[in-house]
């Protein structure tokens, strides 16, 4: 199953300039997805980070990662999120930083569900530029309700 940007406006909170997926490739729920995020010169943190060789900051490389996450998340549960429900890093364990993430890249975000246990999802997510490793991590998240 793909996803565009349209179903995943739909399903993610964040916009511009923090909705860091540009679509969704594969998803087996309850197992995996693959996603993408287009990294362009246009992208706001590039300004400063840093003026004279722009890198993609690794904290948003991981923000990448775990929204996908949170797509396989909603897809495994069966839930479309609504205005009451929030979705938050829970923890990062064993981040990697293996490459710079420049503008031009494509990064392909891949997250594996680990486990899903009260409410707490564990994923083994990594993304890649090409054959290349970029990034690499554990990451646990949970959802809740808000008032």
């Amino acid at each position: 199953m793909m996803m565009d940007i349209h179903q995943i406006l739909k399903k993610l909170p964040h916009r511009y300039p923090f909705l860091l997926v540009d679509r969704v490739l594969e998803v087996e729920t309850g197992k995996r997805i693959k996603a993408l995020k287009n990294v362009t010169i246009n992208e706001h943190f590039f300004n400063g980070h840093f003026p004279h060789r722009p890198v993609m900051p690794g904290v948003l490389m991981l923000e990448a990662l775990a929204q996908a996450a949170a797509l396989l998340s909603f897809e495994t549960v069966g839930e479309t999120p609504d205005d009451k429900t929030v979705y938050y890093f829970a923890g990062i364990d064993g981040a990697r930083f293996k490459r710079p993430v420049e503008p031009g890249d494509q990064l392909i975000l891949e997250v594996a569900l680990d486990r899903m246990k009260a409410g707490i999802f564990k994923f083994k997510a990594r993304a890649m530029v090409g054959e290349e490793l970029a990034v690499e991590a554990e990451l646990m998240c949970t959802m809740r309700k808000i008032a």
